[in-house]
């Protein structure tokens, strides 16, 4: 008996993640073109690249959602139209929108499906019921809606409902941050957000009782919600979605890999095993993050999910490269990302099934020169382990 699961949508912060994400089980990746959306510093897809892109996916049965969900002036509008149809000539998705204003531009100018962003802060029944009157087909609710609250939004309108199920979290109600603006002069509503939040501030107390201090008060943990999947699923949840088009290839492979294994166990299954769940939650580990935190999923978020720390980069692996070739019984060809040694111990991670290890016997250029030390951005040769495919991550402990 097959069980009824959530779509998993993936980031694709460039063509290459994109091919990661839906390699490594994405039934939808997320991207952004070079205008429009809120994540200009990602590398972001042009027209050439949105072709192959949009292709890929629906070669390997996964859907694309591009996002233009920066708000517009005028100017910004007049431009829209164009980058519409090719939105649409490509045969997309769907579009993920906040503006009511390129809502109203997408449906004078085209037949794309509209999503809304969770910028608009959608948060309740009757503003889902008011955006599935401007023509919202589903909504990515606020990060600030439990469960329990989408399911009721669900219920009471038809909509399709998208929630966020890992990645970095917003101090600030989806959509409503101007902390970059007044501290940098940049409008994170416009893609120019510079994390402000993040930062260390000095907090000086007026009332004397109050020691002053500095913190990381407005930082906040990551979102790990892999334990509340059976609630995801009990709601009816349509779409569990991954922050992360800024963030690496291992973080959008283990991510896309670990929650659509699970979400494949439970449709085989309907349960998940505790076993499991630990296991999974070690790889989740595994990626560069903060202290995580199941945010507003359950209750809603309160003083334990600061994350009052600095932030370093202190994941527990880093990625060695990405397989551009597999040659069977003789080598792989790696495209490198950072720095290794003959003799090092590198693991291969399948799009299915566990990791497997492999120490590096020998490192040769693609001449075949022997070499004593990998350069990131060349591609060199490994030996060969079974199983290994192209675009496969290769990682490596950090020291």
């Amino acid at each position: 008996m097959s069980h009824w699961t959530p779509e998993l949508l993936s980031p694709a912060g460039s063509l290459e993640k994109l091919k990661v994400s839906v390699l490594y089980g994405a039934d939808a990746v997320y991207l952004g073109g070079q205008k429009f959306d809120l994540r200009q510093a990602s590398d972001n897809f042009t027209y050439e690249e949105l072709t192959e892109g949009v292709e890929f996916a629906h070669s390997h049965g996964s859907k694309v959602y591009v996002v233009l969900n920066s708000f517009l002036h005028d100017k910004d509008l007049e431009e829209l139209p164009e980058f519409l149809g090719l939105l649409e000539e490509l045969k997309v998705d769907a579009v993920i929108v906040s503006d009511l204003g390129v809502i109203s531009t997408i449906q004078k100018h085209s037949k794309l499906v509209v999503h809304l962003s969770t910028q608009a802060s959608c948060l309740n029944v009757e503003s889902a019921k008011l955006w599935q009157k401007m023509g919202a087909h589903r909504i990515v609710l606020g990060r600030e809606v439990t469960i329990k609250e989408a399911a009721k939004i669900k219920k009471a309108t038809g909509l399709e409902i998208e929630m966020f199920v890992h990645g970095s979290m917003c101090m600030s109600y989806s959509g409503n941050c101007v902390i970059s603006n007044y501290t940098q002069g940049r409008d994170s509503n416009r893609g120019g957000c510079a994390h402000s939040c993040r930062f260390e501030y000095s907090i000086d107390f007026k009332n004397e009782s109050k020691e002053s201090k500095k913190a990381y008060f407005m930082s906040s943990k990551d979102l790990e919600g892999i334990r509340m999947l059976p609630e995801f699923i009990e709601a009816g949840i349509d779409s569990l979605k991954v922050e992360g088009r800024n963030k690496s290839h291992h973080y959008a492979g283990t991510i896309s890999k670990v929650y659509s294994e699970a979400l494949r166990y439970y449709r085989g299954h309907g349960n998940f095993l505790s076993s499991d769940m630990i296991s999974w939650e070690e790889e989740l580990r595994k990626v560069s993050h903060r202290d995580y935190t199941t945010g507003s999923l359950d209750i809603y978020a309160g003083d334990d999910s600061i994350y009052n720390n600095r932030e370093q980069d202190d994941n527990e692996f880093v990625v060695s490269g990405i397989v551009l070739e597999a040659s069977v019984g003789k080598h792989l060809l790696v495209d490198v990302k950072s720095a290794f040694h003959p003799g090092d111990i590198l693991e291969v991670m399948p799009f299915k099934g566990q990791t497997e290890k492999l120490k590096v016997d020998f490192l040769r250029s693609l001449s075949g020169v022997s070499l004593e030390k990998s350069k990131p951005g060349s591609v060199v040769k490994i030996p060969y382990i079974p199983g290994a495919e192209k675009f496969n991550i290769i990682r490596k402990r950090a020291v």
